[in-house]
């Protein structure tokens, strides 16, 4: 089942999201297949201000396990982390 991890960062959080982006990419690294997408929610001038993570996971429980032990969240880097399951019916490369 996929799940979109909708992260809203706290405001004024730009610095802590840079330092610990290199963390966070090789956490999003070590889920190999079950990460399907990830990427920032940005202002527009590009300044990032969350993140939306699409997920394969078992169940709820499974997606919120992944989101917790994301270093940003770790870090405390989000206000909040919605997690919504999510079907992906167009450009979706693993459909037959």
């Amino acid at each position: 089942m996929l799940f979109a991890l909708i992260c809203t960062d706290k405001p004024a959080s730009v610095d802590l999201r840079m330092a610990v982006r290199p963390d966070h990419l090789k956490y999003l690294e070590s889920l190999g297949g079950a990460l399907k997408a990830a990427g920032p929610f940005t202002t527009e001038e590009g300044s990032p201000t969350g993140s939306l993570v699409v997920i394969e996971a078992a169940d709820s429980a499974a997606a919120r396990a992944i989101a917790d032990n994301d270093p940003y969240a770790r870090a405390g880097l989000f206000h909040s982390v919605e997690i919504r399951p999510w079907k992906w019916l167009i450009k979706n490369p693993e459909a037959a």
